[in-house]
């Protein structure tokens, strides 16, 4: 009976033998089919837009421009040439309560002047930090708003402005001025986070008073689209300007942010033929570049 018992105890063994062998030698998982479960990097949804003030029915064009921003939900909007006057509440303002959102607004006119006109920041993020800054040359009277957001807890830096409107070597002579003036007030106040400016720069984006800003920050259209005839794409709208000009742009910052999708807002009338401005808003989706 000994014996017995001791021969199938061996039987066992040699049949679980190849059992163990054949686990201990079972590839390790792929690392890629780890890297695939890892979270998508978050995205940063901006507009930009130049509200054309109070004309043309302010009161008929803000329902549209309202019910677009709704529909979207932008993490911050960029708003030019916003204005408030007796009778008509600061249009930011306005845009700000009836979305929910946070918002600044920079003039050169003081708080508490007849009218004040000028340039605003909205977002639905939490603000970490605010400010503005007069654009040199001072006797342009231009302006750039900031805000540092949080997005999903990271730090954004994003900036609204509106340059000189001169086609003349003068003009582009005050926008070299204020893109440099710009840089300096980013450089100073941006803390080393990730930088999106956007605005009516009233230029194209490769024209030479751009320059410097496009050597340091991505065209968030121009990368989406860049295998179309952009020559071609206007946000200057059509039914008031003949020739295509795209000088509405929203610049990112290449090494921490990409620029994923973007395209042409309120390029079309509303349902009465009305237009929301005299330009064409833009919308991008800027992703953040993955952490090596």
């Amino acid at each position: 009976m000994k014996c017995s018992a001791l021969w199938v105890s061996a039987l066992l063994a040699v049949a679980w033998l190849p059992s163990a062998l054949q686990a201990s030698a079972a590839p390790a998982r792929p690392a890629a089919a780890v890297a695939s479960t890892q979270v998508p990097s978050p995205t940063l949804d901006m507009v930009t837009f130049n509200l054309h003030h109070d004309r043309e029915n302010w009161p008929q064009r803000r329902r549209i421009i309202l019910a677009e921003l709704k529909r979207l939900q932008p993490d911050a909007i960029a708003l030019q040439e916003v204005i408030e006057k007796p009778r008509v509440r600061n249009q930011a303002q306005w845009l700000a309560a009836e979305l929910g959102y946070r918002y600044v607004f920079v003039s050169t006119d003081p708080p508490g002047a007849r009218k004040r006109y000028g340039n605003a920041l909205l977002t639905r993020r939490p603000v970490l930090a605010r400010g503005e800054h007069l654009l040199q040359p001072l006797t342009d009277y231009r302006t750039v708003a900031h805000l540092r957001i949080d997005v999903e807890g990271r730090a954004v830096n994003v900036y609204a402005t509106h340059l000189n409107e001169r086609s003349d070597t003068a003009g582009q002579a005050i926008r070299r001025s204020q893109v440099e003036d710009l840089l300096r007030y980013i450089t100073a106040t941006a803390s080393g986070g990730p930088v999106v400016i956007a605005g009516d720069f009233n230029a194209l984006v490769d024209a030479s008073d751009l320059s410097e800003l496009r050597s340091q920050y991505g065209d968030s259209y121009g990368s989406v689209h860049v295998n179309n005839e952009l020559a071609t794409v206007s946000t200057l709208n059509r039914h008031y300007y003949q020739a295509p000009s795209r000088i509405d742009h929203v610049f990112f910052q290449q090494d921490t942010l990409l620029a994923r999708e973007a395209r042409l807002l309120f390029d079309q009338p509303g349902d009465d033929g009305r237009w929301a401005s005299d330009h064409y808003g833009v919308w991008t989706r800027l992703q953040f570049a993955p952490t090596p």
